[in-house]
């Protein structure tokens, strides 16, 4: 999840670029700006963790509902071909009575003719409309055919479709229920986090969600683990872990970009800084 940031970032802002500018920084309070990284740090994690939980339920919910309107529009246009299909079904009947009725009217005349060659004209355009009966009514069957054929695969689509919806509505519940078991959390994790970034100047909270931004974990701040950055796990030089430990400048691993803090800071973490700043968070908003 990418922090939501209450102050206006510094586009292109870097922990390197910030290790040069911060060198001769006050100890104390560039320790004090560590941990505050730290511990936003830690309170994103757990937002991530949170909406980790949610796994690809989302991208599953849009994929469906991606589905399901292309299933609905199939829908329509088969339902389209088969009215076009009753359509010109209807007409080739209408054609086939037309042509009798006028097979009628010429076997009258025919009846009546004086010579014959009357009666063979007349006999000739008889024998024409019995096959354009015939070629109407071989359309129609083909029309007929297809018809049923069409709505045989509309029905089956509308199964497919009421399946799909099913599934949709499932995962959307499964979904709704998870938002609703984390809501709480998260508001309250994102009060803390809110409280954290209004203690950091703008270029610091724009290194780290830049860099959150870029890692895949999205951990921009990382301590040292036995004697190996957090993130990458690539060994640190023993003077470069002296300075992390004494926290009196920004360090940055030349790896991976992320800022190394001291693991006293894990071993200190505590509940009453968050409870804290997520009150003064709550305070402001109120």
């Amino acid at each position: 999840m990418a922090t939501k940031n209450t102050k206006k970032t510094v586009g292109g802002e870097t922990f390197t670029s910030l290790q040069i500018s911060t060198k001769n920084a006050d100890a104390a309070e560039m320790e004090k700006k560590l941990h505050l990284l730290y511990l936003l740090q830690q309170t994103d994690s757990k937002i991530d963790s949170i909406y980790l939980l949610r796994g690809e339920l989302p991208l599953e919910v849009r994929d469906l509902e991606d589905e399901v309107a292309g299933f609905k529009t199939k829908q329509a246009a088969i339902q389209k071909e088969i009215k076009d299909i009753e359509a010109f079904i209807a007409e080739k009947k209408n054609e086939m009575e037309e042509r009798r009725l006028s097979i009628k009217k010429y076997e009258q005349q025919r009846n009546n003719v004086r010579n014959n060659r009357e009666f063979e004209s007349i006999s000739k355009e008889i024998e024409f409309q019995q096959l354009e009966v015939q070629l109407a009514e071989k359309r129609a069957n083909e029309g007929t055919k297809k018809l049923v054929e069409k709505k045989e695969e509309l029905a089956l689509l509308v199964e497919e479709t009421k399946g799909r919806e099913a599934d949709l509505e499932n995962k959307r519940k499964e979904l709704d229920n998870i938002e609703k078991e984390t809501e709480k959390e998260v508001e309250q994790l994102q009060q803390v986090s809110a409280g954290y970034q209004e203690q950091l100047d703008e270029r610091m909270l724009a290194a780290y969600n830049k860099v959150r931004s870029n890692v895949r974990n999205k951990m921009a701040v990382v301590t040292v683990v036995r004697g190996a950055c957090g993130g990458c796990f690539n060994k640190i030089p023993p003077q470069r872990e002296i300075d992390i430990d004494e926290s009196r400048k920004i360090v940055v691993c030349e790896y991976c970009g992320r800022i190394l803090v001291s693991s006293r800071f894990a071993e200190g973490e505590a509940s009453e800084p968050e409870e804290k700043t997520a009150k003064k968070a709550t305070a402001k908003k109120k």
